[in-house]
C-alpha cells in the first residue's frame, strides 16, 4: 500500500456505512410568479390613460395636434415642430381598436422612459379606414399623452414624418 491509501484508511477507520443506499436530492423550489401583481401592474398601465381626461389647457389649432406642458418654454414646441430632436423610436397604431391602442401607447412610453429615449413618433392614422372616416385614435391619443407626466410636449409630425396622421412627442430626459 502506498502513503495515500494508508492515510485514507486511517481517516475513515471508524466510519460506518449508511443505512440507506439511496440518496435523495430535493432541488430548491423556484420563486413564485406574482401573477396578481403582474395583472395589477398591467391594469394600472391601462388605467393610467383615461378616455375621460379633460385638459386644463391645450394649444390645439384646428386639426393640428399641439401640446406644451404647463411651465415649459414655448421654444420647446417651436423646436419640436421644426424637427430639432431626432426621432429615436416610434409605433404605429393602424389597425388597433381603442383599448389595444391605449395599452400599446402606455407600454411604449414606459419602455421609452426606461431606456432614456427622448423623442418619439406615434402614427395614429388619419381615420380614413374608420367609421365616419374620423380619426378616432388621433383624439384619444391627444388625451392619453396629456395625462402622462413624462410627456413635455407634442406636435403634429412634419409631412415627411406622417403629417396629420402622426405626432412627434418629446419626453422628459
Amino acid at each position: 500500500m502506498d502513503d495515500d491509501e494508508l492515510l485514507f484508511r486511517e481517516a475513515v477507520k471508524g466510519a460506518r456505512p449508511l443505512q440507506s443506499s439511496k440518496v435523495t436530492f430535493t432541488p430548491p423550489r423556484p420563486k413564485p410568479i406574482p401573477k396578481q401583481f403582474i395583472r395589477d401592474e398591467r391594469q394600472a398601465l391601462i388605467d393610467s390613460l383615461s378616455d375621460h381626461y379633460i385638459p386644463a389647457h391645450e394649444l390645439e389649432s384646428g386639426e393640428e395636434l399641439l401640446y406644451l406642458r404647463e411651465g415649459q418654454s414655448p421654444a420647446i414646441l417651436s423646436k419640436l415642430r421644426r424637427g430639432h430632436w431626432v426621432v429615436q423610436a416610434g409605433i404605429d397604431l393602424h389597425g388597433l381598436v381603442v383599448d389595444e391602442a391605449r395599452l400599446y401607447v402606455a407600454e411604449f412610453l414606459a419602455d421609452c422612459k426606461k431606456k432614456g429615449i427622448r423623442c418619439v413618433r406615434i402614427v395614429h392614422g388619419k381615420g380614413l379606414g374608420s367609421r365616419n372616416r374620423e380619426p378616432i385614435l388621433k383624439h384619444k391619443l391627444r388625451n392619453w399623452l396629456m395625462q402622462k407626466d413624462e410627456v413635455l410636449a407634442y406636435a403634429q409630425a412634419r409631412a415627411n414624418d406622417g403629417g396629420s396622421g402622426a405626432v412627434i412627442v418629446l419626453l422628459k430626459a
